[in-house]
């Protein structure tokens, strides 16, 4: 089959989109990457093939990423500033990739794609959805922590019915948001069709939930036709999986660091977070891993002794199983490889899914949270150590980690999207 893979997002956000990619190109399938321009160099080393759609993100963009990334709004900038002014122009980018120069069979949709389901409408091409996270669900049942309100959560145990006040509240404060695609839909003739934030993101033919169960199982009020898959892990660089040569050599040259890294988005609007690491590193006498991104500004003022090593980038799955524990953003995709290397982590979030993610990431047992707003040498030495010393959370995420590498995400997603390009196949043929 020829196969759309298309989102818009982060590294985080599209890695798994690669390894579903490759794992179908491995099974003789003509998968298409319809992603942004900036993932090109990424991509077409892989031999896949790469349709770009807009919008044109700008990994240098640091105040824009500060904004996407505001606990108050940042959902909302990242929708009404970034995705919806190009409404219009991703539709067509992707209405291109789904019938030239020959028409897909299937496609596969991730939840920001605002457009996809509507070019699937238009073309009548089956599609399937993803998400990364339990938090895309807005479960009353399982509820998400929403950024703004943490404590909406939080009191859920207390207050019997909270998880259905919270899918209120959100579908409150967003009524507004989705408009332009409303407006798209209007200019190509279709009705307004399911809310697009809650509903019209998912297929009715398949749902494939990219996490471990680990995370989160099926809830009644999921949309139809779910699939838990676990997680699909791919970190390589254009196919290069090794570690940098400085940085192996400071692996082999002690006993396993604490990793701080914030990922491949939240590492552009990093502020003191490697300064105040570096700084707690030095204060507990443990050796560190910083993983700094692209931006110099990243990198500590103060003088770093030879027991903490600084590098760009690193793939977190030849890394992380070499770590004591890991410092993060609580992004899925940092999750998923903490998770799969069985490590413990400290988990300070920005906004979006990754303050639900850290609340479950603390509820398994294999993590503790700090907030931005505490996060302080002093503090962050404090709890990575009492952390270190406390077996628990290692043995806990021993645990954890057994069932996460004993699920088969890529596997599964493939076999589901081959069964779902059967049986439309076969509906056709009726």
């Amino acid at each position: 089959m020829r196969i759309v893979l298309s989102n818009i997002g982060t590294f985080g956000d599209t890695n798994p989109l690669v390894a579903v990619a490759l794992e179908l190109k491995r099974r003789g399938h003509s998968p298409v990457m319809a992603v942004p321009e900036l993932y090109r160099p990424k991509i077409e080393p892989l031999g896949l093939e790469f349709h770009p759609i807009r919008p044109n993100l700008d990994p240098k963009d640091t105040r824009l990423v500060a904004m996407v990334y505001d606990v108050k709004k940042g959902t909302e900038t990242g929708l009404r500033e970034v995705l919806f002014p190009v409404l219009r122009q991703t539709y067509d980018d992707l209405l291109d990739a789904a019938t030239r120069p020959q028409r897909a069979d299937l496609m596969l949709l991730g939840e920001l794609n605002y457009a996809g389901p509507i070019v699937a409408e238009k073309t009548g091409i089956p599609w399937a959805s993803y998400v990364l996270a339990p938090f895309s669900f807005f479960s009353a049942f399982d509820p998400p922590v929403l950024p703004p309100y943490p404590k909406l959560a939080r009191a859920d145990k207390a207050l019997p019915g909270m998880g259905r006040a919270i899918r209120r509240v959100a579908r409150f404060v967003t009524r507004k948001w989705p408009e332009p695609v409303y407006a798209l839909r209007r200019e190509l003739g279709l009705p307004p069709g399911p809310n697009p934030i809650f509903e019209a993101k998912h297929s009715p033919w398949l749902v494939l939930a990219l996490f471990s169960r680990t995370l989160g199982e099926e809830q009644k009020d999921w949309p139809p036709h779910p699939l838990i898959t676990g997680f699909c892990y791919y970190d390589a660089d254009a196919g290069n999986a090794a570690l940098p040569a400085e940085l192996e050599a400071f692996l082999q040259a002690g006993e396993p660091p604490v990793v701080f890294t914030l990922g491949s988005a939240a590492v552009l609007a990093a502020g003191k977070f490697y300064e105040h690491s570096a700084r707690a590193a030095m204060r507990m006498g443990k050796r560190a891993v910083l993983l700094i991104g692209d931006d110099g500004r990243n990198r500590p003022s103060v003088a770093l002794p030879d027991s903490i090593c600084v590098t760009p980038y690193a793939p977190f799955t030849a890394l992380f199983p070499r770590a004591a524990m890991v410092v993060h953003q609580g992004g899925v995709g940092t999750v998923a490889q903490c998770l799969r290397a069985a490590r413990p982590m400290l988990v300070m979030p920005y906004s979006h899914d990754q303050p639900d993610n850290a609340r479950r990431m603390k509820r398994l047992g294999v993590a503790r949270v700090i907030q931005r707003k505490d996060y302080a040498p002093q503090r962050v030495a404090r709890k990575v150590s009492a952390m270190l010393e406390d077996p628990s959370y290692a043995q806990r995420a021993q645990q954890v980690g057994l069932q996460v590498n004993s699920e088969n995400g890529v596997k599964t997603a493939c076999d589901a999207l081959e069964k779902l390009h059967a049986e439309t196949r076969e509906a056709l043929r009726r």
